[in-house]
């Protein structure tokens, strides 16, 4: 599967390693269109993948065409391919606010893929949900599949607007869970503890709590109380967090996002 990727920014760069190291595919096999030449000198001796300074030229040959600008860039990057992808290629979009609609007009054409990855997947440990154009073959949902489930897990949905509400969750919230770690971090040096031993229990401690909620299939209001001994220390911290309205600040922030992702739909 011959790939062509419109950008080389960092989530361009993720696909790329991630595709690589799971064996979807071959250096030989991917082209990136990047305007910045060192850039492409980075790209090209990273990975040793084919660079161009020309977005149509990488597309030319490419079975799939994975536009990664970002979203004020994709405007002229789709101006680039507007009439030149043929039918029987596969493009997927993962910018932003750049809804299907507008995609297909930009591009000339009715099957297009829109898809929203997350930071995690530079690890392989992506979340990432997508969606397509009723016209999309299911060729091209195969080869999406293929493509988005090697950055970790991906998510079919029939219906657009779930796009911007996992933007909201899944795209902007591990900009929360570092807010988080770091917020955490900082309160147990407060308390007396080494900065790196708190960066070690922190991390462990979120991480070993994720596997346990993912693996245990449990509710995780029952996880916490299995933890929230009667006038215990998580008990009395807990008091604390609702007290300043942990639930009401988080859920404030996903409306925030989703509220700024439909506007950049909008635009």
């Amino acid at each position: 599967m011959r790939i062509a990727f419109i950008g080389g920014g960092n989530m361009g760069e993720a696909m790329i390693r991630c595709l690589i190291d799971k064996g979807v595919a071959k250096p030989a096999d991917i082209v990136a269109g990047e305007v910045i030449e060192s850039r492409r000198k980075y790209l090209a001796e990273k990975h040793g993948v084919a660079t161009t300074s020309i977005n149509r030229n990488a597309a030319e040959k490419a079975d799939v065409i994975i536009l990664a600008v970002k979203p004020n860039a994709m405007p002229e990057a789709m101006a680039d391919l507007k009439g030149r992808t043929r039918p029987d290629q596969t493009v997927i979009s993962i910018a932003a606010g750049i809804t299907l609609s507008k995609l297909c007009h930009g591009l000339d054409r009715r099957s297009v893929i829109r898809a929203m990855p997350n930071t995690p997947a530079q690890i392989g440990e992506g979340m990432t949900v997508w969606t397509a154009t009723s016209e999309t073959a299911d060729q091209d949902k195969e080869r999406a599949r293929i493509i988005l489930g090697a950055m970790g897990k991906q998510i079919f949905v029939s219906d657009e607007k779930y796009i911007d509400m996992a933007t909201a969750v899944s795209g902007s919230g591990p900009g929360y869970v570092f807010l988080i770690i770091e917020s955490f971090v900082d309160a147990a040096v407060r308390i007396g503890l080494p900065r790196d031993m708190a960066l070690e229990l922190v991390t462990e401690t979120i991480s070993g709590s994720v596997h346990l909620a993912q693996k245990s299939g449990k509710h995780p209001a029952e996880l916490r109380n299995m933890v929230t001994s009667p006038g215990g220390t998580t008990a009395e911290g807990l008091h604390a967090l609702e007290e300043g309205r942990l639930r009401a600040l988080l859920a404030r922030a996903i409306i925030a996002g989703y509220e700024k992702a439909k506007a950049l739909r909008d635009d």
